[in-house]
């Protein structure tokens, strides 16, 4: 069974899509042109049908009204009918000659013979010479077949095949409204707010309306092969679209998902190790930004792999010291070169101290990731507590031809006291490991200068700077490191493990403080504490 990947699940997606948006196209155009030909078809009509508006409009002005429409039902019939019109039909003649005049005219014999008639009007499908007074009247418009050609005037009304009479006729859906529009004059009974309207004009005002009521597209014959035609070439239309878009999707998808399988080569490549791995990132879209990511990512992945392999490397070998030398030591023991005594004795206890105090200094340093095991919060401060450590640093640095300046910070110290939340005992550990660090890395002679100010009313800043040598502008950013040394070939016996600088870091983090490394003015190291204030 073929892979459900990503993009065909993409291309089935817009398939599915596409077929019912072109499904609901289809019918929403079947159900419009159901709808709105026949106001389309009755418009036409009408509006090729000013022959007979001219004529009402001529009745209307010779006999000041409609009502001769109403007295005379022959004149209705007589308005659709070739021939000249009987302008003062209607007027209260009541004798029969006159009900014979009120017959509509024969039509000349011209017309008779399918010619058109002498005044070239006729109705529609009757042909006169162009211009005016052609077909359609003014300006020789062609005029719609409303009748058969092979029938140039529709015979009287009550002739036999009238095509007056056929259901579609648009005789039968032909009315005359007053000029409120809403009374039905003369025509068939139509509802005249379905139906499309023609104002008639008399004096520069309507004083009726010719109306033709819509046929229903499907109860004509051609209006059914008209919308036939159309559904079928909106139905091809439309999957002509839906093939070319699913073939414009299937490439856009390739395209757009490269870079979801470049992603995935490179996880799979990550995931063995190989974190040199890096993925095409081109352009700066969201696949292009997490590629870029990924990237990232990756390189971070290969540094702190290789931090981690050089950082058990140098704990191995700070580990192997201690041991080594334990070793040495109790060998010689067991091989009588040398005798148990106070010295052996001491010198074993110093390795072995040395070893607690490197593995005490690895868990301490580890913490920083973790969190610090439980603290004792107190409300001291910092200041003081930087005092008693100086004093008791005092004999080391005396020792090592070293001096601590307190003049700045004892100034401090003379104002009012700073109050810190701390953990007293691990803040005098923070102090001296700095102390020790100057004593180890500053040369005889050298002096080690403290300041403490308050900045702002919340922040104690505590400075340390120390005399030369000062660490290099490439080991400075790293001294916070685990087992990081600046100088890799100092005497380890004399020098520190490399965590000292690691647990200050943490334990000044876990007091939502932070530590800085930085040159001194001095031409050695300063080391910046900050500690946020208590709210007073």
């Amino acid at each position: 069974m073929p892979r459900f990947t990503l993009q065909r699940k993409l291309f089935l997606a817009l398939a599915v899509a596409l077929a019912a948006l072109l499904l609901v196209f289809i019918a929403l155009s079947r159900l419009g042109l159901q709808r709105n030909l026949g106001d389309y078809v009755a418009e036409i009509e009408l509006s090729r049908m000013d022959w007979i508006a001219e004529r009402l409009e001529q009745g209307y002005a010779s006999h000041g009204n409609w009502r001769f429409l109403q007295d005379d039902p022959d004149a209705w019939h007589a308005a659709q009918m070739p021939g000249s019109w009987m302008g003062d039909r209607g007027r209260g003649q009541t004798s029969e000659s006159t009900r014979a005049d009120r017959r509509p005219l024969p039509p000349p014999d011209g017309m008779r013979r399918g010619l058109p008639p002498p005044d070239g009007r006729g109705p529609p499908g009757v042909g006169g010479p162009p211009g005016p007074g052609g077909p359609g009247g003014p300006g020789g418009a062609p005029q719609v077949d409303l009748l058969p050609r092979r029938m140039a005037p529709p015979p009287p009304p009550d002739a036999q095949g009238d095509p007056r009479s056929r259901p579609d006729s648009v005789y039968q859906r032909l009315a005359l409204f007053d000029a409120a529009g809403e009374k039905r004059i003369a025509g068939a009974a139509i509802d005249s707010q379905h139906a499309v309207r023609r104002p008639l004009v008399h004096n520069g005002g309507a004083v009726g309306y010719l109306a033709v009521a819509p046929l229903p597209s499907e109860q004509s014959d051609a209006g059914r092969a008209f919308i036939a035609q159309q559904s079928t070439f909106v139905v091809a239309t439309g999957l002509v679209g839906l093939v070319l878009a699913l073939a414009m999707s299937t490439l856009l998808a390739r395209r757009w998902l490269a870079p979801v399988r470049h992603l995935t080569d490179g996880a799979h490549q990550v995931a063995a190790g190989r974190f040199d791995t890096q993925v095409p990132a081109q352009g700066d879209d969201e696949l292009a930004l997490l590629a870029r990511t990924f990237n990232d990512m990756a390189r971070r992945l290969g540094d702190a792999e290789t931090s981690r392999q050089r950082w058990l490397s140098d704990v191995a070998h700070e580990l192997r010291t201690p041991i080594a030398a334990a070793r040495a030591e109790i060998e010689a023991l067991q091989d009588g070169v040398r005798s148990f005594d106070r010295a052996t004795g001491d010198r074993l206890h110093q390795q072995v101290m040395r070893l607690n105090r490197l593995v005490d200094d690895l868990r301490l340093s580890m913490d920083s990731a973790t969190g610090l095991p439980a603290m004792h919060w107190s409300v001291a401060d910092p200041v003081d507590l930087l005092l008693q450590a100086a004093a008791l640093a005092e004999p080391s640095f005396a020792h090592a031809g070293l001096r601590i300046a307190l003049a700045k910070l004892q100034a401090v110290e003379g104002k009012a006291a700073p109050r810190v939340r701390v953990d007293a005992e691990r803040l005098q550990q923070v102090f001296a490991n700095l102390f020790n660090n100057s004593v180890r890395y500053t040369d005889p002679g050298g002096v080690l200068e403290l300041n403490a100010e308050v900045q702002d009313g919340k922040t104690l800043v505590i400075r340390f700077d120390d005399s030369a040598p000062a660490p290099t502008s490439e080991d400075m950013p790293r001294l916070f490191e685990r087992l990081y040394r600046g100088e890799s070939s100092r005497n380890r016996a004399l020098g520190g493990s490399g965590l000292g600088l690691a647990i200050c870091k943490a334990i000044i983090e876990a007091h939502a403080g932070t530590i800085t490394a930085e040159p001194s003015p001095l031409g050695g190291l300063r080391i910046t504490v900050r500690l946020p204030l208590l709210a007073t």
